[in-house]
């Protein structure tokens, strides 16, 4: 009687079943053991949902605790003198991309630093491709088209993080009139693709991994650089290096990109 060997059917399965079926990746989990202290910086303002935390900063609770880890909360104004009284100090801080300057003044050199949307881009996004493309921010030149990906359809505000706060960072920091698109949800994109010079990708807290990557596939075959929120926001704030770094082994690159 044939008896199929067990690496070959094994092999055979993981080809025809997603990825997600015998893989989901962890939103921090690998970045933290035992009984470590994580200090989450939440910032309520005007795009802070009433009575409830965003999703990301929810998701990042439970995981933390999920990995036997302790969840710190706090907005941006008392991360100085709170952090200077934690003991044991933190062993990651994860913080909104909005307040990237803010936290990397107030969070010592010596202590890792990330944003909810990093890890998002890490856990669901493309993000090999990320780290590729962001760096190809530095290189955009006047009259670009960028084309910005929401993944939901939420209530845009007079201070939108995807309309208003990432134009007005990239124009700051490279001195150039870019033009932008805003694609929310799944929509059709209103031109082809070659016609942008970059793509930013959200968070995607609201759909799949697989959709984030299918929805991005045009742009990565067609050879144009591809980013995430949190990364793009970090890059123009001069502190990408350091907010990717524990991810590669906490292996800073000291070029000066600014």
């Amino acid at each position: 009687m044939f008896q199929p060997d067990v690496d070959q059917v094994v092999s055979v399965l993981r080809k025809l079943i997603p990825e997600s079926a015998y893989n989901a990746p962890s939103l921090l989990g690998d970045l933290i053991s035992y009984g470590d202290v994580v200090l989450l910086i939440t910032p309520i303002d005007i795009e802070a949902p009433e009575g409830r935390m965003i999703l990301p900063q929810v998701q990042a609770i439970r995981n933390i605790l999920d990995h036997d880890g302790i969840a710190v909360v706090c907005k941006e104004r008392e991360v100085d003198s709170f952090i200077r009284r934690m003991s044991p100090k933190p062993s990651l801080v994860v913080t909104d991309s909005q307040v990237f300057l803010k936290a990397d003044a107030s969070v010592p050199k010596d202590i890792p630093l990330t944003s909810f949307s990093i890890l998002l881009a890490r856990q669901r996004g493309d993000f090999q491709n990320y780290l590729k493309g962001t760096p190809h921010i530095a290189n955009l030149k006047d009259g670009d088209r960028i084309l910005i990906l929401e993944s939901c359809t939420h209530h845009v505000s007079c201070d939108d993080i995807g309309r208003v706060k990432i134009p007005r960072w990239l124009g700051n920091y490279l001195g150039k009139k870019l033009e932008y698109e805003v694609v929310a949800g799944l929509t059709s994109l209103p031109r082809d693709i070659h016609e942008y010079a970059m793509v930013i990708q959200c968070g995607g807290c609201v759909i799949t991994r697989k959709q984030i990557i299918n929805r991005l596939k045009p742009a990565v075959d067609a050879g144009i650089p591809v980013t995430n929120y949190g990364m793009a926001i970090a890059w123009v704030h001069g502190i990408y290096h350091r907010a990717v770094a524990p991810f590669n082994g906490n292996k800073m690159d000291k070029a000066d990109y600014l």
